[in-house]
C-alpha cells in the first residue's frame, strides 16, 4: 500500500514505466481536455486545470521531447503543466495494445454519462461518495441509502472537497475523478477510502493496473483508437466527439 510519508511514489512508479525513447509528437488543448500523441502511436487527455501560481518549467514547445520526460510534468504544481504531464503519461499507458495487455476491456456503453449505470444494483442500500460534480450521478445511482457529492468549485448540495477528510472513511462506496491526479489529491483520497470499494473513473486516469496497489478496486478511463480522428474529435469537429476516435475501457482489480 502507499506510503503517505512518499505521496510521489505513486507518480514515479507511474512515470518510471514509460519507454524514454518515445517522444511527444503533437500536443495541446481542445476545450477542457489538456491533450498528447506519442511517436508509438498512442494519445491521451487529462483535465485542464487554469491554476498557474507557480511558475511553468517546461518549454513552450514539448514536441520531440522524451515522453517520460514530460509525464514527470504530472508531478508539477503548476496544475495547468501537470495536465500535459499527465495525458503524456496517459498515452502511454492508453495504447490500446498495452492496456488490453494490462487486463483492461472495452465498456459495453461508449458514453461518460453511462458511467454510473453499472454500479446501480451494487450500490443499493449503500453510503456512496463521488468525488468530483458529475451531473448524472444521482439519477443513475437511485437506490443509495445516501450519495454525497464532494467538489472543489462546489454547486447546489455539494460538500467542499476538504470534507473528504470527514467523510470517506464512513462511505461503502467511493467514486475519485481522474483529475485528482493533476491537483495531487488522488494519493490523499485514496489513503481515505480505503474501507470502502473505490473507483477511478475518467479520460484523466492512467489506464494502469498498478494503482490497484494504493486501493482501487475498479478503473474506466478511455483509449483511443483512431488518433487521426483524435485532435478534431476532441475539439469538437465530429459528430460524435471523443467517442469517434476511441473507447472507454475498464480494469476491475477483485
Amino acid at each position: 500500500m502507499l506510503d503517505m510519508w512518499n505521496p510521489w511514489e505513486i507518480y514515479d512508479r507511474l512515470i518510471e514505466q514509460i519507454d524514454p525513447s518515445v517522444r511527444v509528437s503533437a500536443y495541446g488543448r481542445a476545450g477542457k481536455w489538456t491533450f498528447v500523441e506519442n511517436s508509438e502511436a498512442g494519445a491521451g487527455m487529462a483535465f485542464h486545470m487554469p491554476v498557474e501560481s507557480v511558475p511553468r518549467s517546461l518549454p513552450e514547445d514539448v514536441t520531440g521531447l522524451s515522453l517520460r520526460e514530460v509525464a514527470a510534468f504530472a508531478k508539477s504544481w503548476n496544475f495547468a503543466e501537470a495536465a500535459i504531464g499527465m495525458a503524456a503519461l496517459n498515452s502511454w499507458y492508453a495504447l490500446p495494445s498495452r492496456a488490453e495487455a494490462a487486463g483492461f476491456e472495452p465498456c459495453e456503453v461508449n458514453n461518460w454519462q453511462n458511467l454510473f449505470d453499472p454500479w446501480a444494483k451494487e450500490t443499493a442500500g449503500k453510503r456512496v461518495a463521488v468525488i468530483g460534480h458529475f451531473p448524472f450521478a444521482p439519477a443513475a445511482l437511485p437506490a443509495v441509502s445516501e450519495l454525497i457529492v464532494l467538489e472543489r468549485n462546489t454547486l447546489p448540495g455539494d460538500l467542499p472537497d476538504s470534507a473528504a477528510e470527514y467523510v470517506l472513511p464512513t462511505c461503502d462506496y467511493v467514486f475519485i475523478t481522474g483529475s485528482a491526479f493533476v491537483n495531487k489529491t488522488m494519493p490523499r483520497l485514496l489513503e481515505l477510502s480505503r474501507g470502502a470499494r473505490t473507483i477511478i473513473v475518467g479520460p484523466s486516469s492512467p489506464a494502469a493496473p498498478v494503482l490497484a496497489e494504493y486501493g482501487m478496486d475498479s478503473l474506466t478511463t478511455f483509449s483511443v483508437t483512431d488518433v487521426a480522428s483524435f485532435q478534431p474529435a476532441l475539439s469538437g469537429h465530429l459528430l460524435g466527439g471523443m467517442y469517434e476516435a476511441g473507447r472507454r475501457i475498464e480494469f476491475h482489480a477483485h
